[in-house]
C-alpha cells in the first residue's frame, strides 16, 4: 500500500514508511495541504480526515471551525503513530499532530501554549503533608537530589492539555518560587484528568534532562503521577 504521509519531524528515531517509500525523500517538508473528508470535534481538538496529493490521513488541530470540503494546511508536523483518541475511542495508526495555518505551536507539546488557561496571578496554595511534600520550587531548584524519587506537591492547575502521547499534561503553580528564574511552574504528566483553575495534590517521580523529541524537552517534571483534590 502506498504510503499516505508525507513527512516526520521527529529527529530522535527514524521514520518507518507504511508502505513503499517514495522515490523523493520528505523529510525537508514543512507543511501538509489536503481537503477535509471529514471532522471529529472533541474538546479540544479537532480531528481532519484529509485527503493528500499522497492518499488519505488524519490530522489533529487545536479545536477549530473547519469545514467538510475545505482546502487546510497542516504546519508544524509531527507524526504519531498508534494514538489511542479515549475521547472518540479510536486508535489512529497514524496521525499528523499540527497546526492549522499558522495558528501557533504543537498541539502536541504540552508545553507550547495555555490549553486551558487559568487565573495564575497570586497563587498561594499551602504545601502539601507527609515525607515527600515539596513546593513547586523545591522540585525546581532541588532537582538532582529529588531525581528519580517520589515527591507529592500540591498546587493549582494552570495549565491542561489533555490526551496527548497517551497521557494528560498539567502545570501547577503554588506560590513559590520565581517566574523569573523558572522555579514557580512544574510540569506534570498523569492519567488522571483536571481542569484549570483546580486545587489538586499531585504523587509522582521527578525526571530530569527529559526529551520528548522534535526539539522539545524538559529539564525537570513530574511523571505518572496521580492527581487528588
Amino acid at each position: 500500500m502506498k504510503a499516505f504521509l508525507t513527512i516526520c519531524m521527529i529527529a530522535a528515531a527514524p521514520f518507518v514508511w507504511a508502505g513503499e517509500p517514495p522515490a523523493h525523500s520528505p523529510a525537508a517538508a514543512a507543511a501538509v495541504k489536503g481537503e477535509v473528508l471529514e471532522v471529529k470535534e472533541v474538546e479540544n481538538y479537532s480531528y481532519l480526515r484529509l485527503k493528500t496529493r499522497d492518499g488519505e490521513t488524519w490530522a489533529a488541530v487545536n479545536k477549530t471551525q473547519v469545514r467538510k470540503g475545505s482546502e487546510v494546511t497542516i504546519e508544524n508536523v509531527m507524526v504519531m503513530h498508534n494514538f489511542e483518541s479515549k475521547s472518540l475511542k479510536k486508535t489512529f495508526p497514524t496521525i499528523l499532530f499540527g497546526t492549522l495555518g499558522g495558528a501557533g505551536n504543537y498541539v502536541s507539546t504540552a508545553h507550547a501554549g495555555l490549553a486551558n488557561p487559568a487565573d495564575s496571578a497570586d497563587v498561594r496554595v499551602p504545601k502539601a503533608s507527609g515525607a515527600n511534600a515539596r513546593t513547586v520550587a523545591e522540585i525546581m531548584t532541588k532537582s538532582a537530589e529529588l531525581k528519580n524519587k517520589p515527591v507529592v506537591v500540591r498546587g493549582k492547575v494552570v495549565k491542561y492539555n489533555p490526551n496527548i502521547m497517551g497521557k494528560n499534561w498539567v502545570h501547577l503553580r503554588d506560590g513559590s518560587g520565581s517566574a523569573a528564574d523558572k522555579t514557580n511552574d512544574v510540569l506534570v504528566t498523569t492519567m488522571s484528568q483536571a481542569k484549570a483553575g483546580d486545587i489538586v495534590t499531585a504523587k509522582g517521580i521527578v525526571r530530569t534532562d527529559k526529551d520528548f523529541g522534535s526539539g522539545y524537552s524538559y529539564r525537570v517534571l513530574v511523571e505518572d503521577a496521580t492527581l487528588q483534590p
